[in-house]
């Protein structure tokens, strides 16, 4: 192949999902991937699915796993010191949510992208990106053998996670920004072979710090624990980190379940956002243009955002030459991530302990989520948020 409508950097969220859209769309696409296929599928990520992501994968053909293997939603648990909130998700929205590994959502898409005949080059490194200002794209990459190559496509899209290098093209233009945030706080994460704590989510607060709670079947579970940035995997024994999970989420009513601890990771927070997210016939998305802290789940939902957007906004260009929507992703996509870095900002400064802050700030704080959870207007617009917006939708 030695030319592409839309050429795409990187096999996750956003690049699969946009390759699948487009092929919906009648359009065309190479993803280019570093990493093999057994990485990509086999690599751990956590996942929680919003409705409008739910929702994209039901319509365009790839959901029936999903539903079928999820664990459905219809509420999560707030705890505060032990006594827990129940947030009615479905009640208060109308919306489910889905705890759903990244992993397997990536699974799901590949195998898609290939029973469609789609184009993924596996352990194939892009060497140069070049023309995005011009009128066509050159992409030079070393494929699997380790032999160089080209290829030209009108357009680029740069979905390779939050080291990509192609936001420095963007960041060049007059008035591009890149904002960040960095937490006084991390998570410390463990995968367990235990039976179920809770079916639903329970975010928990204490002065211990913060701990969530999710499964990922009913033989394995997700168990988060806050933590300094700077730990490592070799300061938390087994012993040291039951005794915080028991601590932090105990009560009369509900016990931590145990079992053999088989991953352990340290999670930094970190918000940043880029915009514009686009240059001339280079555009980002998902993990490349932003990042949010894991505490509001929107992550792998903003990379489907993003591409809801960019999708059809190709499209357009590719069938129809008309750059209009194309144009416009930046204005489109970039209040939505906004308003999801204020989520996920806000979220974790309620839930989280900060070391060393003042007795008023830590009573505020709880005063804070305690007010939120104490009004059907407040756990309402907390569940709303949670669960999503619906996708943007456009004409092509």
């Amino acid at each position: 192949m030695s030319h592409t409508p839309v050429a795409i950097i990187g096999a996750g969220p956003a690049g699969l999902t946009l390759s699948h859209l487009l092929h919906q769309h009648g359009v065309e696409s190479v993803i280019f991937e570093s990493r093999s296929r057994e990485d990509v599928e086999e690599t751990v990520r956590a996942g929680v699915l919003e409705q409008g992501t739910m929702n994209l994968m039901r319509e365009t053909g790839v959901g029936e796993r999903m539903d079928r293997e999820a664990d459905i939603d219809e509420a999560i648990d707030i705890s505060i010191d032990g006594l827990r909130t129940r947030i009615e998700l479905t009640e208060l929205t109308g919306h489910q949510m889905a705890v759903y590994p990244q992993h397997e959502y990536l699974k799901d898409f590949i195998a898609k992208r290939i029973a469609d005949g789609g184009t993924i080059y596996f352990n194939t490194s892009v060497d140069e990106v070049s023309g995005y200002d011009g009128d066509r794209v050159t992409v030079s990459y070393t494929d699997e053998k380790g032999e160089s190559q080209t290829l030209t496509s009108d357009y680029v899209v740069a979905g390779d996670g939050s080291k990509s290098p192609y936001r420095k093209p963007v960041l060049e233009l007059d008035g591009a920004v890149r904002d960040r945030h960095e937490y006084p706080y991390a998570w410390f994460g463990i995968l367990v072979n235990a039976p179920q704590t809770q079916k639903e989510l329970i975010y928990a607060t204490h002065d211990q710090g913060f701990a969530l709670i999710s499964t990922r079947t009913e033989t394995v579970q997700r168990y988060y624990l806050q933590c300094n940035p700077d730990d490592t995997v070799e300061q938390w024994s087994d012993d040291r980190i039951w005794s915080e999970l028991h601590a932090r989420v105990d009560s009369a009513d509900l016990q931590v379940s145990e079992g053999e601890i088989f991953d352990k990771a340290v999670l930094r927070f970190r918000s940043a956002v880029t915009d514009p997210m686009q240059r001339g016939r280079l555009f980002l998305a998902g993990d490349a243009a932003h990042t949010v802290p894991p505490t509001g789940a929107k992550g792998l939902n903003l990379a489907v955002a993003d591409v809801a957007v960019l999708a059809p906004a190709l499209a357009r260009a590719v069938k129809r030459n008309n750059r209009d929507l194309l144009d416009r992703y930046s204005a489109l996509a970039v209040p939505r991530i906004w308003k999801a870095q204020h989520f996920s900002y806000w979220m974790s400064s309620m839930l989280h302990s900060v070391p060393g802050d003042p007795h008023f700030q830590h009573q505020r704080r709880l005063a804070e989520l305690e007010s939120v959870l104490a009004t059907e207007a407040g756990r309402t617009y907390l569940a709303q948020q949670y669960v999503g917006k619906d996708l943007p939708t456009f004409e092509v």
